[in-house]
């Protein structure tokens, strides 16, 4: 059932497109049709990516309130719960909205990996082919001409690690910056945000070595297409500050 409503609502509709874009780029190059199906699906989550920042902007300057709340009820935990959704209502704020921008992405992207992971694209698969899915004349499977998307890539897989590093370097600088001061909540952003700037990189690169250049292709763009997304994102959010 799940797994059924998976392919139906992601994986197919993301096998269609890139098959579509195969039979649009000049050559069928898959390479490119990766590049641009990638873009074009970093571009539709953007919205959901810019309210869960606007969101967790929003949850920062409500913090000192909200500490004033535990210190006003300490040992009372429902009068706190009560007041601290009252102050959300107050402050027009949903705390739920980054949890839900989260869940929204994760099956889009997830069937996006899969679908460069599993489908080699020397053959198609009709079974998952829509009607109105045009058919590529060609299919080339050298990005470019110079490199194999379905054998191993180390440049490619050296670029997916890097660029990992600098989103997550842009990242923790941005709207994830871990907040200061001391206690286990802090202690663990802390944790989280050295993991996702050291060890996720070195984790990509490796993911994109052994599997394939289709799937390093992939982490190479949208890495490049999360820093800009996190560079609209800060930009936006400095235009709401001045308004």
């Amino acid at each position: 059932m799940i797994s059924a409503f998976f392919h139906a609502a992601f994986y197919n509709p993301i096998y269609n497109a890139l098959v579509a874009l195969i039979a649009i780029v000049p050559g069928g190059d898959v390479g490119i049709a990766v590049i641009l199906v990638t873009i074009i699906i970093r571009l539709v989550l953007l919205p959901f990516s810019l309210s869960a920042a606007r969101t967790q902007r929003a949850m920062k300057e409500l913090e000192p309130r909200i500490k004033e709340l535990k210190e006003r009820h300490k040992g009372d935990k429902e009068k706190e719960a009560l007041e601290t959704l009252a102050l959300y209502r107050e402050a027009k704020v949903n705390p739920f909205a980054s949890i839900a921008t989260v869940f929204i992405q994760i099956p889009v992207l997830l069937a996006l990996y899969w679908v460069f992971r599993y489908e080699p694209f020397s053959t198609l698969d009709s079974a998952r082919l829509y009607s109105f899915t045009p058919l590529p004349h060609a299919v080339s499977l050298q990005f470019i001409g110079l490199i194999s998307v379905t054998g191993k890539s180390t440049v490619l897989a050296v670029l997916a690690g890097i660029t990992q590093y600098f989103q997550a370097h842009l990242a923790l600088s941005g709207t994830m910056k871990p907040a200061e001061g001391k206690g286990m909540q802090n202690d663990f952003q802390r944790v989280m945000g050295m993991q996702l700037k050291y060890i996720f990189p070195f984790l990509i690169g490796t993911i994109s070595y052994t599997t394939s250049g289709a799937v390093a292709l992939y982490f190479v763009t949208t890495n490049i297409a999360g820093s800009f997304q996190e560079w609209h994102v800060r930009r936006t959010l400095k235009a709401d500050e001045a308004l």
